[in-house]
């Protein structure tokens, strides 16, 4: 067993960040010792986990899917294909803007609007706002 000051400073979250976390069912902590709450020592890995799917872009709803009720791993491969997917669809928009952006600021053109690729920018631009909302 561990004391959150101890998970803190193993996984560099805030303790309240942990006591959220604990609040919404995603960690469990079994007790107290004296004023500070303890935990099984898995959960730096459950919050390794957690830390791993928030970066990976799923919410904490999504994430608390991924675990059983004794706070086990779950992992849908399925799932973690699909948001693979759409990492790389973002990549792929993102470099077309990151492309389109450095052509710009190189761009010969005496206007950017006459400049076929900043056109073709602004296209990818309107596309990408539309798709977000």
């Amino acid at each position: 067993m561990i004391d959150i000051s101890e998970v803190v400073k193993r996984t560099g979250l805030a303790a309240s960040t942990i006591r959220y976390y604990e609040q919404i069912g995603l960690i469990h902590s079994p007790g107290r010792h004296g004023l500070k709450r303890i935990f099984k020592s898995n959960v730096i890995e459950q919050l390794d986990l957690i830390k791993l799917g928030q970066n990976a872009g799923f919410s904490l709803d999504e994430i608390s899917q991924m675990f059983s009720n004794s706070g086990q791993a779950m992992i849908d491969r399925n799932k973690l294909k699909d948001q693979a997917n759409k990492i790389d669809e973002q990549i792929r928009k993102l470099t077309a803007m990151r492309d389109g952006l450095l052509h710009a600021a190189n761009c010969p053109a005496s206007s950017h609007l006459e400049c076929p690729r900043f056109q073709k920018l602004l296209r990818v631009n309107r596309r990408l706002s539309t798709e977000s909302t």
